[in-house]
């Protein structure tokens, strides 16, 4: 499982210096990044295969979309890599940073989102992106950002614990303070306010990452991406064979409302997609294939259902006990 070590490493990138970034070599390596998780998640799942659409955006760009459907683990899994440039920054992108309003603009990432058939397997999100800033005569303003997190029906602490441990690990080495800093980040950013709740366990999550240099923060990006495999892969291996009954099915579509609505009302990623003009369905793909919403709806007192609400809401999962299942 994992990556292999060029991919880890960034093999071949360069440093950047006043006038330009590796732009270029940065979207190399996220080409091979796509390839590669989606031979992993098309190895891992045994029977499905993504179907791969190319696409140009008129203003400037395009990008690779891959999706696997009515695989024999994931239901739907969409695996994306988009490259998109403009003469103006759209508002999304500018709102943190007010004083790049109109300026000319290039980002480039890959983001997916898996949805599987069992319930006991969480849905899952991972993005990691590169935007620069651009005006005549002045130096490229750039930045970083991404994180994955997780999103389970029926959570087990063992692996909510492998999850964040995986997290931490990618982190630590670019400074131990990362990861409690990201992780509440991720806790933040992932919540519904008008449902009070997360919408999963979390993860890690960054934004707008320019410290401490071009290398040291394309490391840190690269890191979290590359360890996301890590994270995810043991988890559907030791769940996906669980058994389960339509019941369960049922609290899945209903719960997969949940991820629905941030995304459609709170989610920047995709406002940033609608808003710079990319393919629709692309943008998309993270919504479920099958949902349900039910109003009014609470699980029994005691049920295997009600045990998720404890679960959505930030704690210190790496100070929780084991727990097995």
């Amino acid at each position: 499982m994992g990556l292999p070590n060029e991919l880890r490493n960034g093999e071949g990138m360069t440093p950047a210096d006043e006038t330009s970034i590796p732009a270029a070599t940065f979207e190399q390596w996220l080409r091979d990044l796509q390839s590669h998780i989606c031979n992993a998640l098309e190895k891992q799942d045994g029977s499905g295969r993504f179907e791969v659409t190319t696409w140009e955006r008129e203003e400037g760009g395009g990008g690779e979309s891959r999706l696997l459907r009515d695989g024999t683990i994931f239901e739907q899994a969409g695996v994306n890599f988009s490259k998109v440039s403009g003469s103006a920054l759209p508002p999304t992108a500018s709102a943190q940073r007010p004083e790049l309003a109109g300026r000319g603009f290039e980002a480039m990432g890959i983001s997916l989102v898996l949805h599987p058939h069992n319930p006991h397997v969480p849905t899952t999100h991972m993005n990691v992106r590169l935007f620069h800033a651009h005006k005549e005569g002045e130096p490229p303003v750039w930045w970083f950002g991404g994180g994955f997190d997780l999103t389970p029906y029926y959570p087990q602490t063992e692996d909510v614990r492998h999850w964040h441990e995986t997290a931490k690990g990618a982190l630590d080495p670019f400074g131990t303070e990362l990861y409690p800093e990201y992780k509440e980040w991720c806790d933040r950013y992932f919540f519904l306010p008008h449902r009070d709740e997360t919408r999963g366990i979390g993860g890690v999550f960054f934004d707008d990452l320019n410290e401490g240099g071009f290398d040291r923060c394309m490391g840190i990006t690269q890191s979290v991406a590359t360890a996301f495999l890590d994270a995810y892969q043991p988890i559907v291996d030791r769940r996906h064979q669980k058994p389960f009954g339509e019941t369960e099915r049922q609290f899945q579509l209903y719960r997969r409302g949940r991820y629905v609505e941030f995304n459609l009302l709170f989610d920047r990623g995709t406002l940033f997609g609608i808003q710079s003009g990319g393919r629709t369905e692309a943008i998309l793909m993270s919504l479920p294939p099958l949902v349900r919403w039910q109003s009014g709806w609470s699980p029994e007192v005691a049920s295997a259902e009600s045990r998720l609400a404890d679960y959505l809401r930030p704690r210190d999962w790496l100070s929780e006990p084991p727990e097995t299942s």
